[in-house]
């Protein structure tokens, strides 16, 4: 169907314009995906059918991660009921992009109950950083929670070592803190 064709049968603009956005547009209830657009789907590689009622764990390398990103907005959409970040997303293919995530919650009493999300696909103003397979070896026992001293002692390196790779991996991914380097890696198969 051509969008001239779609525009004739649409019933009405909300419609339209909720299929046809140029970014992502995405409604959940409880992280499960209930209704997206074309965009959505494409920018994930997907078809919309496969995605309608399945948990947004699916667009996640791992459950580690999915749990992990609630944890990062959740306060956010308490507080504020709206929540933004850029994070590295996997695609189907296992290809990864940045994508800036909007979020609205409908309650914020219970903000994972209804939520409006929108994604758009930045990776051509903020290429995919790549890491080296230390780095990737480092943040995976920090993003467990592990300690320096305990990351140290599972890679067999000194804590000042480990140290300077978180140093190092703020500075690569342009992040102010620890917590803004593991936002960014949501999603991101490390």
């Amino acid at each position: 169907m051509n969008v001239a064709g779609a525009m004739d049968d649409a019933d009405d603009l909300e419609k339209l314009a909720f299929e046809f956005a140029p970014i992502g547009i995405v409604l959940t209830e409880d992280r499960v995906i209930r209704q997206c657009n074309r965009q959505f789907a494409s920018m994930f590689g997907y078809q919309r059918d496969d995605l309608i009622g399945h948990s947004f764990r699916m667009l996640y390398a791992s459950s580690r991660e999915f749990e992990a990103i609630r944890e990062v907005g959740f306060k956010a959409l308490r507080e504020a009921g709206r929540y933004m970040d850029e994070r590295l997303m996997p695609r189907r293919d296992g290809s990864i992009f940045w994508c800036r995530v909007r979020v609205f919650t409908f309650d914020a009493e219970a903000p994972l109950a209804r939520a409006i999300l929108s994604f758009a696909d930045i990776s051509d103003i903020r290429p995919a950083i790549s890491m080296t397979n230390r780095e990737r070896q480092v943040v995976k026992c920090l993003a467990k929670g592990m300690t320096s001293k305990e990351t140290a002692r599972e890679l067999s390196l000194s804590p000042r070592t480990v140290e300077d790779y978180r140093a190092r991996l703020i500075k690569k991914f342009e992040v102010r803190n620890f917590s803004g380097l593991m936002a960014r890696l949501a999603g991101f198969s490390i």
